[in-house]
C-alpha cells in the first residue's frame, strides 16, 4: 500500500476524531448540521426530547438510542418544501411559548409526566378533529391543519420519529423478521389444510 495514502487517511481519521465531540452535546445526543433549516442545539435537542417521549427506553431502544432526532431532522432539511419548513419552526417557536406558559419552564427540563401530559393533550385535540390527514409514512408535509401551527409541528415530528422507527434497521431485524421477496418456499404442506371444495 502506498504510504502517502496511508497517513493521509490517518490524518483525516485523526482530524474527525477531534471534531466529533463538538457535534454531541452534554446529554450524549448528537446534532445534525442542516442546509436549509436554522434549528439550534437547543431546538434539535427539544426535537430530541419529543422524540423521545414519543418512543421512550424501555427493555427496547429508544428514540434516542437508534438516532431518530437526526432522522427527523434530516427529513424536514431534505424533503419539505420551504413553506413546510418555515411551517415547521413556526410551530415550534409556538410550541416551546406553550410549554412556558402553562410550565414555566422548557419541555426538555419537564419530567417525563409533564412531557407526556403536553403531548396527550395535543393528541386529544387531533383526535377531536384538527389532526393533518394522511401524516403518518409521507416524508413530504407542508402544511401544518389549520390555524394551529402547534399541531403540524407536533404531527411532523411524529410521523417522522413513527416512520424512522418502523425503518430502523433495528425494528427490521429485531421486531420484524423482514424476509425478501419471493419469501420462504414451503414444500411440504398437507392438502387437508388447503380447505378444497369440490365444484
Amino acid at each position: 500500500m502506498n504510504r502517502r495514502t496511508v497517513i493521509k487517511n490517518l490524518a483525516l481519521i485523526i482530524g474527525g476524531a477531534v471534531l466529533l465531540p463538538s457535534c454531541v452535546h452534554q446529554d450524549g445526543t448528537s446534532y445534525v448540521q442542516l442546509k436549509h433549516v436554522n434549528i439550534d442545539a437547543e431546538q434539535q435537542k427539544l426535537i430530541a426530547d419529543i422524540a423521545e417521549t414519543i418512543i421512550p427506553k424501555t427493555n427496547t431502544p429508544g428514540a434516542k438510542d437508534l438516532n431518530l432526532p437526526a432522522f427527523v431532522l434530516k427529513m424536514i432539511d431534505d424533503c419539505y418544501d420551504k413553506k413546510g419548513q418555515e411551517a415547521f419552526v413556526a410551530g415550534m417557536k409556538a410550541f416551546t411559548s406553550m410549554v412556558k406558559a402553562k410550565y414555566g419552564k422548557d419541555f426538555s427540563d419537564l419530567d417525563a409526566k409533564q412531557r407526556e401530559a403536553i403531548l396527550t393533550d395535543i393528541e386529544k385535540n387531533a383526535n377531536a378533529g384538527n389532526a393533518p390527514k394522511g401524516r403518518g409514512r409521507k416524508p413530504k408535509a407542508s402544511k401544518p391543519a389549520g390555524p394551529d401551527p402547534i399541531m403540524g409541528f407536533y404531527w411532523g415530528v411524529k410521523g417522522q420519529t413513527v416512520f424512522g422507527y418502523t425503518t430502523s434497521q433495528y425494528f427490521m431485524t429485531k421486531q420484524i423478521v423482514y424476509e425478501l421477496v419471493p419469501g420462504r418456499y414451503t414444500v411440504h404442506y398437507p392438502v387437508k389444510k388447503l380447505n378444497l371444495k369440490s365444484a
